[in-house]
């Protein structure tokens, strides 16, 4: 059976060369785009921060992380937008399977012991004090 809706998380990297201000200003865009789209849950600004290594010759981005649940085909026509768009440095879209019935523990249930372990070991003589 076909999935009609997944949840989504998307990173992403602005370029700050422009100001804080124009990097605001795609945070908003992606925003609306994702809320045309999808049911946008969340939007965590992480602001500007230092980069692992330079992009572009630039060594600061401004982060933002968005999670939201959508129909499948929306991710790659986000992910195709991201990469047309000046001013993203880097971006990533995944599934996120935090809410999914698939990363909850399914029960408590303890690992079956093998035979031989179930059993008593014979009491076995200290090394060192053979006779």
């Amino acid at each position: 059976m076909a999935k009609l809706q997944g949840s989504y998380e998307s990173m992403m990297v602005f370029s700050v060369k422009n100001g804080e201000e124009a990097a605001a200003a795609l945070v908003a865009k992606f925003k609306e785009m994702i809320e045309a789209n999808a049911e946008l849950k969340s939007v965590d600004e992480w602001g500007k921060r230092k980069l692992a290594y330079d992009i572009n010759y630039e060594s600061e981005g401004y982060y933002a992380v968005f999670k939201f649940v959508s129909k499948p085909d929306f991710p790659a026509e986000l992910t195709r937008v991201l990469n047309i768009t000046d001013g993203v440095l880097r971006s990533m879209v995944i599934t996120d399977e935090s809410g999914s019935a698939a990363s909850k523990p399914v029960a408590d249930v303890e690992p079956e012991q093998p035979a031989e372990a179930a059993e008593p070991e014979a009491e076995a003589e200290p090394a060192g004090e053979a006779e």
